[in-house]
Protein backbone atom coordinates (compact mmCIF):
# COMPACT_ATOMS: atom_id res chain seq x y z
CA UNK A 1 0.00 0.00 0.00
CA UNK A 2 1.20 3.55 -0.92
CA UNK A 3 2.22 5.61 1.95
CA UNK A 4 0.30 8.93 2.16
CA UNK A 5 0.80 9.62 5.77
CA UNK A 6 2.62 12.96 4.92
CA UNK A 7 -0.96 13.92 4.00
CA UNK A 8 -1.70 14.08 8.06
CA UNK A 9 -0.66 17.71 9.23
CA UNK A 10 -1.35 19.40 5.66
CA UNK A 11 -4.38 21.57 5.49
CA UNK A 12 -7.29 20.93 3.49
CA UNK A 13 -8.41 22.86 0.43
CA UNK A 14 -12.21 23.19 -0.27
CA UNK A 15 -12.96 24.72 -3.88
CA UNK A 16 -16.73 25.60 -3.89
CA UNK A 17 -19.32 26.77 -1.10
CA UNK A 18 -22.24 24.98 -2.10
CA UNK A 19 -24.73 21.94 -0.41
CA UNK A 20 -21.32 19.34 -0.56
CA UNK A 21 -18.56 21.97 -0.31
CA UNK A 22 -20.06 23.29 3.22
CA UNK A 23 -20.70 19.79 4.09
CA UNK A 24 -17.44 18.32 3.25
CA UNK A 25 -15.07 21.29 4.68
CA UNK A 26 -17.49 20.97 8.34
CA UNK A 27 -17.30 17.60 8.33
CA UNK A 28 -13.45 17.71 7.69
CA UNK A 29 -13.11 20.33 10.63
CA UNK A 30 -14.80 18.53 13.15
CA UNK A 31 -12.78 16.03 12.26
CA UNK A 32 -9.62 17.79 14.01
CA UNK A 33 -8.70 18.66 9.80
CA UNK A 34 -7.25 22.31 9.19
CA UNK A 35 -9.44 23.59 6.12
CA UNK A 36 -9.86 26.33 4.12
CA UNK A 37 -12.89 26.89 1.77
CA UNK A 38 -13.01 28.97 -1.36
CA UNK A 39 -15.78 30.10 -3.49
CA UNK A 40 -15.54 32.47 -6.53
CA UNK A 41 -17.48 35.23 -7.19
CA UNK A 42 -20.31 36.40 -7.77
CA UNK A 43 -21.39 33.41 -5.79
CA UNK A 44 -19.20 33.75 -3.34
CA UNK A 45 -20.72 36.90 -1.54
CA UNK A 46 -23.81 34.94 -1.09
CA UNK A 47 -22.54 31.38 -0.38
CA UNK A 48 -19.51 32.36 2.01
CA UNK A 49 -21.71 34.59 3.72
CA UNK A 50 -21.64 33.81 7.43
CA UNK A 51 -18.40 31.37 7.49
CA UNK A 52 -15.39 32.98 8.60
CA UNK A 53 -17.38 35.01 11.71
CA UNK A 54 -19.37 31.73 12.75
CA UNK A 55 -17.82 28.81 10.93
CA UNK A 56 -19.99 26.23 9.76
CA UNK A 57 -23.16 24.52 11.50
CA UNK A 58 -22.94 20.79 10.80
CA UNK A 59 -26.12 19.01 11.60
CA UNK A 60 -29.27 16.40 10.71
CA UNK A 61 -29.59 12.85 11.18
CA UNK A 62 -26.75 11.64 8.69
CA UNK A 63 -28.20 8.40 8.52
CA UNK A 64 -26.36 5.15 7.81
CA UNK A 65 -26.21 1.71 8.70
CA UNK A 66 -23.20 2.26 11.45
CA UNK A 67 -24.44 5.01 13.17
CA UNK A 68 -21.72 7.65 12.42
CA UNK A 69 -22.51 11.12 12.56
CA UNK A 70 -20.89 14.49 13.95
CA UNK A 71 -22.18 17.62 14.54
CA UNK A 72 -21.58 21.14 15.81
CA UNK A 73 -19.86 24.13 14.33
CA UNK A 74 -17.36 23.80 12.41
CA UNK A 75 -14.26 26.71 12.15
CA UNK A 76 -12.14 27.29 8.86
CA UNK A 77 -8.77 28.13 9.03
CA UNK A 78 -8.97 30.24 5.50
CA UNK A 79 -12.12 31.65 4.46
CA UNK A 80 -11.44 33.16 0.95
CA UNK A 81 -12.09 33.73 -2.85
CA UNK A 82 -8.63 33.32 -3.91
CA UNK A 83 -7.72 29.86 -5.14
CA UNK A 84 -4.31 30.11 -4.79
CA UNK A 85 -4.55 31.50 -1.05
CA UNK A 86 -6.98 28.31 -0.74
CA UNK A 87 -4.61 25.50 -1.76
CA UNK A 88 -1.29 27.25 -0.84
CA UNK A 89 0.78 24.34 1.04
CA UNK A 90 -2.32 22.20 1.10
CA UNK A 91 -2.37 18.50 0.94
CA UNK A 92 -5.98 17.43 -0.49
CA UNK A 93 -7.59 19.24 -2.46
CA UNK A 94 -11.21 19.03 -2.90
CA UNK A 95 -13.53 19.83 -5.96
CA UNK A 96 -16.94 19.75 -4.86
CA UNK A 97 -18.68 21.87 -7.32
CA UNK A 98 -21.22 21.49 -9.93
CA UNK A 99 -20.05 21.08 -13.45
CA UNK A 100 -20.53 24.22 -14.70
CA UNK A 101 -17.53 25.58 -11.75
CA UNK A 102 -14.99 22.67 -12.58
CA UNK A 103 -13.26 25.06 -15.69
CA UNK A 104 -13.51 27.96 -13.79
CA UNK A 105 -12.08 26.66 -10.77
CA UNK A 106 -9.66 24.54 -12.72
CA UNK A 107 -8.01 27.64 -14.35
CA UNK A 108 -7.50 29.26 -11.01
CA UNK A 109 -5.74 25.59 -9.62
CA UNK A 110 -3.51 25.01 -12.59
CA UNK A 111 -1.19 27.68 -11.68
CA UNK A 112 -1.29 27.12 -8.18
CA UNK A 113 -0.48 23.12 -8.25
CA UNK A 114 1.91 21.87 -6.15
CA UNK A 115 4.15 18.13 -6.55
CA UNK A 116 1.77 16.06 -4.20
CA UNK A 117 -0.90 17.53 -3.97
CA UNK A 118 -4.35 14.94 -4.32
CA UNK A 119 -7.05 16.13 -6.05
CA UNK A 120 -10.73 14.87 -5.39
CA UNK A 121 -13.45 15.84 -7.20
CA UNK A 122 -17.14 15.11 -5.49
CA UNK A 123 -18.75 13.62 -7.87
CA UNK A 124 -15.98 13.45 -10.57
CA UNK A 125 -18.26 14.13 -13.19
CA UNK A 126 -15.31 13.66 -15.77
CA UNK A 127 -13.97 16.56 -13.83
CA UNK A 128 -10.79 14.22 -14.04
CA UNK A 129 -10.37 13.86 -17.44
CA UNK A 130 -10.99 17.89 -18.31
CA UNK A 131 -8.79 18.63 -15.34
CA UNK A 132 -5.63 15.96 -16.94
CA UNK A 133 -6.81 18.01 -19.94
CA UNK A 134 -6.45 21.35 -19.03
CA UNK A 135 -3.15 20.49 -17.46
CA UNK A 136 -1.73 19.12 -21.09
CA UNK A 137 -2.77 22.05 -22.63
CA UNK A 138 -1.24 24.62 -20.45
CA UNK A 139 1.79 22.77 -19.60
CA UNK A 140 1.56 21.97 -16.50
CA UNK A 141 4.07 19.05 -15.25
CA UNK A 142 3.14 19.03 -11.67
CA UNK A 143 3.02 15.59 -9.99
CA UNK A 144 -0.02 15.65 -8.53
CA UNK A 145 -2.57 12.71 -8.03
CA UNK A 146 -6.24 13.44 -9.38
CA UNK A 147 -9.09 11.62 -9.14
CA UNK A 148 -13.05 11.20 -8.47
CA UNK A 149 -15.84 9.63 -7.00
CA UNK A 150 -19.10 8.47 -7.86
CA UNK A 151 -21.21 10.55 -5.73
CA UNK A 152 -20.75 12.89 -2.86
CA UNK A 153 -20.75 11.31 0.60
CA UNK A 154 -23.80 12.54 1.59
CA UNK A 155 -27.02 13.96 1.22
CA UNK A 156 -26.86 17.41 1.69
CA UNK A 157 -29.19 20.71 1.30
CA UNK A 158 -27.56 24.32 2.42
CA UNK A 159 -30.29 26.25 5.25
CA UNK A 160 -32.12 28.97 3.30
CA UNK A 161 -33.94 31.39 5.47
CA UNK A 162 -36.37 34.14 3.66
CA UNK A 163 -34.28 33.79 0.76
CA UNK A 164 -30.82 34.11 2.97
CA UNK A 165 -28.41 31.56 2.27
CA UNK A 166 -26.96 30.09 6.03
CA UNK A 167 -23.59 29.00 7.16
CA UNK A 168 -25.40 26.19 8.21
CA UNK A 169 -25.39 22.43 6.07
CA UNK A 170 -28.29 19.61 7.00
CA UNK A 171 -26.83 15.94 6.28
CA UNK A 172 -29.67 14.04 6.13
CA UNK A 173 -27.63 10.64 5.10
CA UNK A 174 -23.86 9.62 5.11
CA UNK A 175 -22.51 7.42 2.22
CA UNK A 176 -20.67 4.26 3.86
CA UNK A 177 -19.71 3.01 0.66
CA UNK A 178 -18.41 5.37 -2.38
CA UNK A 179 -16.42 4.19 -5.90
CA UNK A 180 -13.40 6.08 -6.77
CA UNK A 181 -10.79 5.95 -9.31
CA UNK A 182 -7.62 8.24 -10.40
CA UNK A 183 -6.61 9.64 -13.80
CA UNK A 184 -4.42 7.27 -14.82
CA UNK A 185 -5.65 4.53 -12.84
CA UNK A 186 -2.18 3.71 -11.68
CA UNK A 187 -2.61 6.33 -8.89
CA UNK A 188 -5.78 5.40 -7.80
CA UNK A 189 -3.99 2.94 -5.12
CA UNK A 190 -2.97 5.98 -3.74
CA UNK A 191 -6.07 7.92 -4.54
CA UNK A 192 -8.19 5.49 -2.64
CA UNK A 193 -5.82 5.48 0.32
CA UNK A 194 -5.52 9.27 0.50
CA UNK A 195 -8.88 9.28 1.41
CA UNK A 196 -8.31 8.02 4.51
CA UNK A 197 -6.88 10.80 5.52
CA UNK A 198 -9.75 13.14 4.35
CA UNK A 199 -12.39 13.10 7.43
CA UNK A 200 -15.41 13.74 5.56
CA UNK A 201 -14.76 9.89 4.27
CA UNK A 202 -14.43 8.55 7.55
CA UNK A 203 -18.23 7.25 7.33
CA UNK A 204 -17.04 5.51 4.27
CA UNK A 205 -13.43 4.36 5.59
CA UNK A 206 -14.78 2.22 8.71
CA UNK A 207 -17.83 1.58 7.32
CA UNK A 208 -17.91 -0.43 3.82
CA UNK A 209 -15.05 1.25 3.05
CA UNK A 210 -14.33 2.77 -0.56
CA UNK A 211 -13.97 0.64 -3.41
CA UNK A 212 -11.48 1.08 -6.33
CA UNK A 213 -13.07 1.47 -9.95
CA UNK A 214 -11.57 0.49 -13.12
CA UNK A 215 -11.20 4.01 -14.28
CA UNK A 216 -12.28 7.02 -14.20
CA UNK A 217 -14.75 6.56 -17.04
CA UNK A 218 -16.37 3.80 -15.21
CA UNK A 219 -16.78 6.35 -11.82
CA UNK A 220 -18.81 8.21 -14.11
CA UNK A 221 -21.35 5.12 -15.37
CA UNK A 222 -21.09 4.55 -11.66
CA UNK A 223 -22.70 7.97 -10.84
CA UNK A 224 -26.12 7.07 -9.77
CA UNK A 225 -27.18 10.86 -10.60
CA UNK A 226 -28.09 10.45 -14.52
CA UNK A 227 -30.21 7.20 -13.69
CA UNK A 228 -32.08 8.58 -10.62
CA UNK A 229 -32.80 11.96 -11.40
CA UNK A 230 -33.28 11.85 -15.52
CA UNK A 231 -36.52 9.56 -15.26
CA UNK A 232 -37.17 10.56 -11.92
CA UNK A 233 -37.82 13.81 -12.99
CA UNK A 234 -38.93 13.59 -16.08
CA UNK A 235 -41.40 11.34 -16.06
CA UNK A 236 -42.49 12.74 -12.22
CA UNK A 237 -43.40 16.47 -13.64
CA UNK A 238 -46.78 15.98 -13.45
CA UNK A 239 -46.68 15.18 -9.51
CA UNK A 240 -44.18 17.87 -9.51
CA UNK A 241 -45.65 20.68 -10.72
CA UNK A 242 -48.77 19.52 -8.83
CA UNK A 243 -47.68 19.50 -5.59
CA UNK A 244 -49.36 22.53 -3.96
CA UNK A 245 -51.15 23.42 -5.97
CA UNK A 246 -54.01 20.82 -6.51
CA UNK A 247 -52.30 18.03 -4.19
CA UNK A 248 -52.78 20.19 -1.53
CA UNK A 249 -49.51 19.79 -0.08
CA UNK A 250 -46.80 22.24 1.16
CA UNK A 251 -44.79 22.75 -2.15
CA UNK A 252 -41.36 22.31 -0.53
CA UNK A 253 -41.57 19.24 0.61
CA UNK A 254 -41.74 17.13 -2.61
CA UNK A 255 -39.23 14.29 -3.80
CA UNK A 256 -39.27 12.84 -6.32
CA UNK A 257 -37.83 9.93 -4.15
CA UNK A 258 -41.10 10.15 -1.96
CA UNK A 259 -44.00 11.17 -4.05
CA UNK A 260 -42.71 10.23 -8.04
CA UNK A 261 -41.05 6.94 -8.11
CA UNK A 262 -42.86 4.04 -8.45
CA UNK A 263 -42.63 0.72 -10.22
CA UNK A 264 -43.25 1.67 -14.04
CA UNK A 265 -39.99 4.69 -13.58
CA UNK A 266 -37.77 2.46 -11.89
CA UNK A 267 -38.46 0.08 -15.50
CA UNK A 268 -37.15 2.91 -17.29
CA UNK A 269 -34.53 3.25 -14.68
CA UNK A 270 -33.38 -0.11 -15.17
CA UNK A 271 -33.54 0.38 -19.11
CA UNK A 272 -31.10 3.42 -18.73
CA UNK A 273 -28.92 1.18 -16.39
CA UNK A 274 -28.32 -1.39 -18.83
CA UNK A 275 -27.67 1.31 -21.39
CA UNK A 276 -24.87 2.37 -19.48
CA UNK A 277 -23.88 -1.45 -18.92
CA UNK A 278 -23.50 -1.80 -22.77
CA UNK A 279 -21.57 1.40 -23.05
CA UNK A 280 -19.32 0.29 -20.38
CA UNK A 281 -19.09 -3.66 -22.10
CA UNK A 282 -18.44 -2.36 -25.70
CA UNK A 283 -15.55 0.63 -24.47
CA UNK A 284 -14.19 -2.74 -21.77
CA UNK A 285 -14.16 -0.66 -18.83
CA UNK A 286 -16.42 -1.00 -15.24
CA UNK A 287 -19.62 -0.44 -13.81
CA UNK A 288 -21.11 -0.51 -10.54
CA UNK A 289 -23.19 -3.91 -10.54
CA UNK A 290 -26.98 -3.74 -9.72
CA UNK A 291 -29.35 -6.41 -9.51
CA UNK A 292 -33.05 -5.30 -11.43
CA UNK A 293 -34.80 -5.58 -7.36
CA UNK A 294 -32.35 -2.94 -6.59
CA UNK A 295 -34.80 -0.54 -8.83
CA UNK A 296 -37.77 -1.37 -7.12
CA UNK A 297 -38.22 0.47 -3.95
CA UNK A 298 -38.33 4.55 -2.62
CA UNK A 299 -34.63 4.84 -2.07
CA UNK A 300 -33.61 2.94 -5.66
CA UNK A 301 -30.36 2.17 -6.12
CA UNK A 302 -29.53 5.09 -3.41
CA UNK A 303 -30.04 3.68 -0.63
CA UNK A 304 -27.28 1.22 -0.97
CA UNK A 305 -24.93 3.63 -0.71
CA UNK A 306 -25.83 4.41 2.95
CA UNK A 307 -27.96 2.00 4.65
CA UNK A 308 -26.22 -1.21 2.49
CA UNK A 309 -28.09 -3.96 -0.05
CA UNK A 310 -30.90 -5.40 2.06
CA UNK A 311 -32.10 -1.56 2.77
CA UNK A 312 -35.47 -1.38 0.69
CA UNK A 313 -38.40 0.96 1.59
CA UNK A 314 -41.47 -0.52 -0.47
CA UNK A 315 -43.32 1.84 -2.85
CA UNK A 316 -46.31 1.47 -0.50
CA UNK A 317 -44.55 2.83 2.37
CA UNK A 318 -43.90 6.68 2.94
CA UNK A 319 -39.81 8.25 2.79
CA UNK A 320 -39.62 10.77 5.04
CA UNK A 321 -35.84 10.85 5.26
CA UNK A 322 -36.47 12.29 1.42
CA UNK A 323 -39.19 14.91 2.06
CA UNK A 324 -38.20 18.23 0.87
CA UNK A 325 -35.45 17.41 -1.74
CA UNK A 326 -36.99 18.21 -4.20
CA UNK A 327 -36.83 19.28 -7.25
CA UNK A 328 -39.33 22.11 -7.14
CA UNK A 329 -38.97 23.08 -10.64
CA UNK A 330 -37.77 21.66 -13.85
CA UNK A 331 -34.29 24.41 -13.89
CA UNK A 332 -32.39 22.05 -11.07
CA UNK A 333 -29.00 20.65 -11.58
CA UNK A 334 -30.78 17.02 -12.05
CA UNK A 335 -31.54 18.22 -15.16
CA UNK A 336 -29.16 20.98 -16.15
CA UNK A 337 -26.38 19.15 -15.02
CA UNK A 338 -27.38 15.42 -15.18
CA UNK A 339 -29.07 15.53 -19.13
CA UNK A 340 -25.79 17.60 -21.04
CA UNK A 341 -23.41 15.98 -19.14
CA UNK A 342 -24.36 12.17 -18.24
CA UNK A 343 -26.72 11.25 -20.59
CA UNK A 344 -24.84 12.95 -23.23
CA UNK A 345 -21.62 11.71 -22.66
CA UNK A 346 -23.43 8.45 -22.66
CA UNK A 347 -25.08 9.46 -26.05
CA UNK A 348 -21.83 10.42 -27.60
CA UNK A 349 -20.39 7.44 -26.22
CA UNK A 350 -22.87 5.35 -27.57
CA UNK A 351 -22.54 6.99 -31.37
CA UNK A 352 -19.13 6.62 -31.12
CA UNK A 353 -18.85 2.61 -30.39
CA UNK A 354 -21.95 1.80 -31.36
CA UNK A 355 -24.39 1.34 -29.10
CA UNK A 356 -28.47 2.05 -29.13
CA UNK A 357 -29.13 4.21 -26.45
CA UNK A 358 -32.74 4.87 -26.85
CA UNK A 359 -34.22 5.12 -23.34
CA UNK A 360 -31.11 7.72 -22.80
CA UNK A 361 -31.89 9.67 -25.67
CA UNK A 362 -35.30 10.01 -24.86
CA UNK A 363 -34.39 11.75 -21.53
CA UNK A 364 -32.32 14.10 -23.72
CA UNK A 365 -35.72 14.75 -26.33
CA UNK A 366 -37.98 15.31 -23.35
CA UNK A 367 -35.36 17.91 -21.32
CA UNK A 368 -34.92 19.53 -24.22
CA UNK A 369 -38.48 19.55 -25.60
CA UNK A 370 -39.55 21.05 -21.52
CA UNK A 371 -36.86 23.45 -21.14
CA UNK A 372 -36.83 24.43 -24.64
CA UNK A 373 -33.07 24.44 -25.38
CA UNK A 374 -31.31 22.11 -27.43
CA UNK A 375 -29.21 19.41 -24.78
CA UNK A 376 -27.12 18.06 -27.80
CA UNK A 377 -25.73 20.85 -28.71
CA UNK A 378 -25.19 21.98 -24.91
CA UNK A 379 -24.29 18.72 -24.01
CA UNK A 380 -20.11 17.53 -22.86
CA UNK A 381 -18.60 16.01 -25.88
CA UNK A 382 -15.77 13.26 -25.80
CA UNK A 383 -13.70 16.36 -27.51
CA UNK A 384 -14.35 17.81 -24.17
CA UNK A 385 -12.99 15.42 -22.51
CA UNK A 386 -9.89 14.82 -24.43
CA UNK A 387 -10.57 11.42 -25.40
CA UNK A 388 -13.05 11.81 -28.60
CA UNK A 389 -9.99 11.12 -31.08
CA UNK A 390 -9.06 7.77 -29.42
CA UNK A 391 -10.10 4.23 -30.35
CA UNK A 392 -11.06 2.05 -27.43
CA UNK A 393 -7.19 0.84 -27.76
CA UNK A 394 -6.15 3.63 -27.12
CA UNK A 395 -8.59 5.60 -24.94
CA UNK A 396 -7.63 2.33 -22.48
CA UNK A 397 -4.13 3.27 -22.83
CA UNK A 398 -4.73 6.71 -21.60
CA UNK A 399 -7.41 6.32 -18.62
CA UNK A 400 -5.42 2.88 -17.45
CA UNK A 401 -1.60 4.12 -17.87
CA UNK A 402 -1.50 7.93 -18.98
CA UNK A 403 -0.14 6.92 -22.35
CA UNK A 404 -1.48 10.34 -24.49
CA UNK A 405 -2.50 9.29 -27.94
CA UNK A 406 -2.26 12.84 -29.45
CA UNK A 407 -4.67 14.14 -32.51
Amino acid sequence: MKNMEYLKDKPIAVLGAGAVGKAIAGDCALGGAKVRICDLPPFAEKSLFGIEKSGIKFFGDQLNLYGFERHGWAKMEKVTTDVAEAVKGAGLVVVATPCAGHKPFFEKLIPALEDGMVIHIFPDNYGSLILRRMMREAGCTKQVIIGGWSSSTYGSRVEIKGGVILPQIRVYYRAITLRGAAMPAYDTEAFIESSKYLPSMDAVTYGQGAVAADTVMDTGFSNVNPVLHCPGTILGVGVMENFGVIFGEDKYKFSIYSHAYCPSISEVQYAFYKEECALAEAMGVGIQPYRKEQFFSRENVLGAEYMGEDYVIPFDQQDPIQFGTGPFTMENRYITEDIPVGCHVYHELGRKFGVKTPVIDSMINLASAILQRDFYQLGYTLDYLGIGHMNKEEMNAYLREGVYKAK
